[in-house]
């Protein structure tokens, strides 16, 4: 159903997008950090379902209105800006309490699962990338046109569950790690502020 050659030099390409560091990364470094191993794992299914959603969507041809409607893009584009300056208020603002390992509620990991996706999902550069991307390697030839669409964003999607899941645990369990402390926890509760303020700026003041 695939060009194995196509599919080949996606593999290579779509592994070198997920270890290249980018806003996904640093927001899953920034709830990992905060919550812990597992909220940090979850945050990253989060990015990658939300992933698989932008997959079936150019698969669709949906995600092709915003290359005809550039208010729509915009309108999603602070929407995005919006919410994460949110989140941001709400590192800044908290508590400040000490983290142990595994310790977050089930309901703290809904969150993280959530707010990754809605991240992602508000994030219309990631919509023009799918749009721009998956296309090079799609042989129109073979047919199964969206079939072919929606193998290849199983795949990255799977791939930045490993990859990004790895980042989540790793940067929970440095964040347990160091935040024993009401001081050093508080210091990390303004990192997280700090990236996604960061992000948000940074979506913001890119229009394309």
């Amino acid at each position: 159903m695939v060009d194995t050659s196509l599919y080949a030099a996606f593999l290579v390409a779509a592994f070198a997008l997920c270890v290249t560091p980018g806003p996904d990364m640093m927001f899953i470094v920034a709830v990992g950090a905060r919550g812990g191993p597992l909220t940090g794992v979850t945050a990253a299914v989060g990015v990658a379902c939300a992933m698989f959603v932008h997959s079936v969507a150019a698969a669709l041809g949906l995600s092709a209105l915003f290359l005809t409607l550039p208010a729509l893009y915009h309108v999603l584009r602070w929407a995005g800006a919006a919410y994460l300056l949110y989140l941001a208020v709400k590192a800044f603002r908290s508590g400040g309490g000490p983290v142990e390992a595994d310790a977050t509620a089930d309901p703290g990991r809904r969150r993280a699962f959530w707010r990754g996706a809605v991240t992602n999902l508000l994030n219309p550069k990631v919509i023009l990338f799918n749009v721009s991307f998956l296309p090079q390697f799609v042989n129109p030839e073979l047919g199964h046109i969206r079939e072919q669409f929606l193998i290849l964003g199983s795949t990255i999607t799977v791939m930045g569950v490993f990859v990004d899941g790895s980042v989540g645990l790793l940067s929970g369990k440095l964040g347990a790690l160091l935040a024993r402390s009401r001081r050093v926890s508080r210091g990390l509760d303004y990192f997280s502020g700090t990236v996604f303020a960061g992000l948000a700026v940074r979506l913001a003041a890119t229009p394309k």
